[in-house]
Order: C-alpha cells, then sequence, then structure tokens
C-alpha cells in the first residue's frame, strides 16, 4: 500500500491532519449536527449525500460510495498518487518526511539534489564573504530587503568570472558531471564554465523544500535581466513556483493565493509581511502551476501590468484557469498601474493599500465578458450575438456545475437571450447497495461498531470464546481488536489506511460508513455482539461433541467440556 512510506510515518501523518480542513478547502462543507455534508464532488448530485466524520477522521458518500481517509480523498479529488497525497498533507502540517522515502519512480536523484543543496550554500556564503559582496548587498538594502527576509529565501550571490562556482564544488569529474547535470555549467569551445556571474542568486525549492534550480537577476546593465536554471531531471519550470514553498511553511491556512511574475515581487512583498505569494519562473502560469496552488488554497489571483502586454498575459491566465474551476475554486485579476510592478508599489503606498487592492480584485467573470463585450458592438443585435459566439466556448471549457450555470445566466442577461435547459449530466456513479440499518449480522455489526467506535476496544472484560469460530470475518474481528488495543489512539482513518490488505480494505470502508442506528450505549452493543458469537461458537461445539452419539464414544474431556457448554460457563 504504501511502498518505503513506514506505517508509522503514515499513523503520525493521519494523526495530525484534520480531514475536515482538508475536504473543505476544496469541498465547501455544511455542519450537519456531530458531521459535516455537501454535495459529494464525485458524482452529480441536488441532495448532500456526501459526510466527513471529525471523529472517525473519515469522509463517505451515501449515494456513490466512495469513502476513505484524508489521503484517500487527495487521491481521488486531486488525482494524487498515494506518495504524492502523503507528501502534501506532511508539508500541510509541518511534517518533514523520512530521507529513505523515495517518492521519484526512476533513478536516484539524491545526488543531484545534495550537489544544488550545496551550491545554494555557497552562494549564501559569498554574499557575506566575497570581495565584491557589498555591491550586492548594497543592491538588496536598496530594494529594502532585511536580513531576516534574504535569510528566509536563502538569497545569495554568484561573483563576476567564469569559474569560481566550478572551481569550489567542480573538483572531481563527478561533481562536474552533477553540476552539469544540474544547469549550474555551462558549455562552449569545449570548456565548461558557471551559468551564473554577477548575479544576485534566488533558490528555487520545491514542496518539500529541496532546491531545484536557481534565478539570477544580473547585476549591473548585462543581458539577460534574469537568468533561470534550464530544464533539468529535478527541475521543471511549468510545474514549480518560486515562494510555494516559504509561503507554506509562513501560513498554516492560505485562503487566497497572489501569483506574481518575478523573484523580487516575492521577496519585496514578503518584506511587507504578505506571504501569501509565488512567482512564475519565466513561464505562463500552466494548469499544473493552478492545480497545485488550487491543493492549497480556494483563491488565485493574478497579478499583472494594466499594459497591453499584462491584459494578454492574464488572458492567457484565464484560458487556463477555465476547466479547472470547479465550483469551489475561483480565480481573480489584479492589474497594477501602467509601469509599476508589485515591488514597487508596495514600497510606494504600503502593505495595507496594496492588501486592500487584492481584495478589491476584478473577479474572472467580470474580466471574460468585459474583454469579450469590448470587441462588440453591445447596442446591436448582431453585436451581442457575436458575444454570445464568442463567450460560448470558454463557457463550454468550464466543468459542469454552480459556476458554470451562473456564468451561461450573466451570458443571456448581457445578450438579452433567452438561456437553454441545462442538460442532464451524464457523470454520474454506478449507485452502490448499501446495508439497511439493523440488518446487519452480529459479526459484521461487531466489525462495524470497533471500526466506527475504536474506543470498545480499551473496554474491560469482553466477552471470549467467539474467536474459536472460523472464517475471515472473525480473524478480521481479531486483528482489529488487537490493533487497537496495542493503539488506543488510533482513528478510524487511521484503521483503515493501516490495514494491509488491498481487497479487505474497501469492505471495510463501506462498514465504518454504515449507519447503524445506534439508540442505546454502542458498549452494550459491542459487547452483546460479542455475546450472541460466543453463544454460536458454544452452540457448534455441543454440535460437533453431540455427533458423537452415545456418551461411550466421547473422551472424559469431551463430557467435561460439554457440561460446560451446556452449562454457559464455556
Amino acid at each position: 500500500m504504501a511502498g518505503k512510506i513506514p506505517p508509522e510515518f503514515i499513523d503520525n501523518l493521519l494523526s495530525r491532519v484534520d480531514v475536515v480542513d482538508v475536504i473543505n478547502q476544496r469541498v465547501p462543507l455544511q455542519r450537519a449536527g456531530s458531521e459535516y455534508k455537501a454535495c459529494c464532488p464525485f458524482h452529480d448530485e441536488k441532495t448532500p449525500s456526501f459526510t466527513v466524520s471529525p471523529a472517525k477522521q473519515f469522509y463517505h458518500c451515501f449515494g456513490c460510495g466512495a469513502h476513505g481517509s484524508a489521503i484517500g480523498f487527495l487521491m481521488e479529488y486531486d488525482r494524487l498518487s498515494f506518495p504524492e497525497a502523503v507528501e502534501e498533507l506532511a508539508t500541510s502540517v509541518g511534517l518533514e518526511l523520512p530521507r529513505e522515502i523515495a517518492f521519484e519512480s526512476g533513478p536516484d536523484n539524491r545526488p543531484l539534489y545534495e550537489i544544488l543543496e550545496r551550491a545554494a550554500n555557497w552562494f549564501a556564503s559569498q554574499l557575506r564573504e566575497h570581495p565584491t559582496a557589498p555591491e550586492a548587498a548594497h543592491y538588496l538594502k536598496e530594494r529594502g530587503l532585511s536580513g531576516e527576509v534574504a535569510a528566509t529565501f536563502r538569497i545569495g550571490y554568484a561573483p563576476p568570472g567564469w569559474s569560481n562556482l566550478l572551481n569550489s564544488l567542480g573538483k572531481t569529474p563527478q561533481e562536474r558531471e552533477l553540476l552539469q547535470r544540474t544547469g549550474l555549467l555551462s558549455e562552449g569551445r569545449g570548456k565548461q564554465y558557471d551559468r551564473f556571474r554577477n548575479r544576485i542568486i534566488f533558490p528555487i525549492r520545491d514542496s518539500r523544500g529541496r532546491v531545484v534550480g536557481f534565478g539570477g537577476r544580473i547585476l549591473g546593465d548585462d543581458t539577460p535581466k534574469y537568468l533561470n536554471s534550464p530544464e533539468t531531471p529535478v527541475f521543471h519550470k511549468g510545474r514549480e513556483l518560486y515562494g510555494l514553498y516559504e509561503a507554506r511553511q509562513a501560513l498554516k491556512k492560505i485562503p487566497r493565493m497572489l501569483v506574481v511574475e518575478g523573484y523580487m515581487d516575492v521577496v519585496a512583498l514578503a518584506q511587507f509581511g504578505i506571504r501569501n505569494v509565488v512567482a512564475t519562473l519565466g513561464t505562463a502560469t500552466t494548469a499544473d502551476h493552478l492545480e497545485k496552488l488550487f491543493r492549497i488554497t480556494p483563491e488565485v489571483v493574478f497579478c499583472f501590468d494594466g499594459d497591453r502586454a499584462g491584459r494578454d498575459a492574464a488572458w492567457k491566465a484565464l484560458e487556463t484557469a477555465l476547466p479547472l474551476l470547479r465550483d469551489s475554486r475561483q480565480a481573480r485579476f489584479l492589474f497594477l498601474p501602467e509601469g509599476e510592478d508589485p515591488d514597487t508599489q508596495v514600497r510606494s503606498e504600503g502593505a495595507e493599500a496594496f492588501a486592500q487592492r487584492v481584495e478589491q480584485a476584478m473577479p474572472l467573470s467580470d474580466f471574460l465578458f468585459d474583454k469579450l463585450a469590448g470587441e462588440v458592438d453591445m447596442t446591436t443585435l448582431d453585436g451581442r450575438a457575436r458575444l454570445v459566439s464568442l463567450a460560448q466556448p470558454h463557457l463550454e471549457r468550464l466543468p459542469q456545475g454552480v459556476f458554470r450555470e451562473m456564468m451561461e445566466a450573466r451570458l443571456a442577461d448581457l445578450s438579452g437571450t433567452k438561456r437553454r435547459q441545462n442538460r442532464p449530466m451524464n457523470r454520474r456513479r454506478n449507485r452502490l447497495p448499501q446495508h439497511q440499518p439493523g440488518t446487519l449480522k452480529p459479526l459484521h455489526r461487531a466489525i462495524a461498531l470497533l471500526l466506527q467506535y475504536p474506543r470498545l476496544a480499551q473496554l474491560e472484560n469482553l466477552p471470549g470464546g467467539w474467536e474459536t469460530l472460523d472464517g475471515q470475518g472473525v480473524t478480521i474481528l481479531r486483528q482489529l481488536l488487537e490493533t487497537l488495543q496495542h493503539n488506543p489512539h488510533f482513528t478510524t482513518a487511521i484503521l483503515l489506511e493501516h490495514w494491509q490488505d488491498d481487497t479487505i480494505r474497501p469492505h471495510l470502508g463501506k462498514l465504518a460508513a454504515t449507519p447503524l442506528m445506534v439508540f442505546d450505549d454502542e458498549a452494550e452493543q459491542f459487547t452483546g455482539c460479542l455475546e450472541k458469537l460466543a453463544a454460536e461458537a458454544r452452540q457448534k461445539q455441543v454440535r460437533a461433541i453431540g455427533n458423537k452419539l452415545r456418551p461411550s464414544d466421547m473422551t472424559e474431556e469431551e463430557k467435561e467440556q460439554l457440561r460446560r457448554l451446556y452449562s454457559g460457563k464455556e
């Protein structure tokens, strides 16, 4: 199930994660007694049948049968692999992943990460020690950066010269090969030389905090002004976001994330206490970028220049975002005055005024319809018809749901057309048969009670004798009891994730979500189930011994056992 991930780590992770918080960030939940409800995100429904239990740390849909822990939810909702879901949750609660966990499939990239980490430390040391470092330090002070913020983002310095890094970290052929593979060296005329020279260095970290690449800002008038690491086995510009790791370290909850264009914008805003900021790495925002952001926040605000280039970039971001905007997700657009960027804007007006700009950012719906309406004559029938033809392809890219319906209604209002009736959605799952309350046999009911109320395993003087019964269910009940007695802190979710047999776990999940109609004390019900099972075991033993019709065929031990069984003492 977990591959190389230790079960103890999974147990610890699930004990720290709140499944309600994880799901509520993606699917808005409503309180319903001791649980939470919502319309199921995995099939189409109008009446909520999706429940989330804080006590069990478990979700279940009574309509389509989907169920599981916080890990299972991320795997199904965000389409993550098991290791990716574990990494996502661990990062969200600040839990450090064991070094031995191998999340990558394929070659071992640890040497690449190690040389990148060494390079980041070397760049940081140059900012303190190199004879030309005062020029770099002066630049950072001019931009208003404190030493604390520079240390948070591990900002460094690549001195002038062609081989400073090469001479320091590339003393062996193996080291030079690693420097080459990680993009830290360039090659020309048969010689290797440092890729980053005379630049402020910004290490780029992945979601686990590992350095995967670098960005460099030139000091002086040389070109290019900004230079990034090339694509490598561990660095992909279309997947990584500068500042995301630092934002998640600084903020436990992130109600919205601001997407800007440059490293200095991220760092400058952090200097003013605005930490929910990331930057793309010299590329347009990709679907991978947005999926990564929407896993941790329901709202993304794109920040662009107000000029033509900025609005063109914003439109590309809108087109990328459309297919990803499920009902729980929102995208907005902040256009700054022409010639300003977040760095200069926050320094000129302060953090409070800048935060107010973000609050008032334009909703995606307004940006889309304003842009398209500006391309037609809205005073004529032909122009409004043209608006419909322009907007419809974009609206069709939206996922089915309330937001798409509202966008279609908005288009109908703007164009003065009658809104088409929505066609029934066909993404419906087959409904799974559910156990009716009160129809479970004592064995299945005992398992369900134990799954739903793990504390029952700590009851003293539980009835015995049922363990002699045959069957897989008895073995499962015994294993559940033993596991919970040794791990009294286990929740329902941890217990199910801990179960090793993949063929059994789905059935346990169904029992964990089955309504039990517990009118009286659940401890009494559980004890009663075990007593019924013990009685069944006694009757089976009586029948086995009683098959010997004549007492003369029985041993004295069997006769004594039969007397005890009849008296109910065994």
